[in-house]
């Protein structure tokens, strides 16, 4: 597992990019602006991109890492799809440094509604996130 250090990190850039994308009205912007929210994410070292961290579900490659403590959840999730991972960062956004009962709360449909991607997302890329949701979900209650 990757060190611990590593499941903190500024999410101060990431929030701030979400914002923005919630201001776009245009898919061509949002689609930029979700490659470029990847980018905010740490990069998973490739010693720790291994099958038994992978989402399965997922057409992409999507390798996921969990840590708690003090009853906060932490993630690192990588892909090696800049798309996913820019729609996994929105997730993280929203999941980082939350309790059990907030992550289990989360709503990924809800979410993505609200930021209109909803209807432009595939329903293999879809499935792909819900699986990402349910094993972060699975991770926070200790089951994966």
């Amino acid at each position: 597992m990757p060190a611990v250090d590593q499941f903190e990190w500024d999410q101060t850039p990431l929030q701030q990019a979400v914002a923005q994308l919630a201001q776009q009205h245009q898919w061509q912007d949002k689609y930029r602006l979700l490659m470029q929210l990847g980018k905010q994410l740490p990069a998973l070292a490739s010693q720790w991109q291994i099958e038994a961290a992978q989402v399965k579900g997922c057409e992409s490659q999507v390798w996921l890492y969990h840590y708690e403590t003090q009853g906060n959840n932490y993630f690192l999730v990588d892909s090696n799809a800049r798309i996913i991972k820019g729609l996994i960062a929105i997730v993280l956004n929203e999941v980082q440094g939350k309790t059990h009962a907030q992550i289990q709360s989360f709503d990924v449909k809800e979410c993505f509604d609200s930021l209109g991607l909803s209807q432009q997302l595939s329903p293999s890329r879809t499935n792909g996130l819900v699986a990402v949701v349910d094993k972060i979900q699975q991770a926070s209650h200790g089951l994966a």
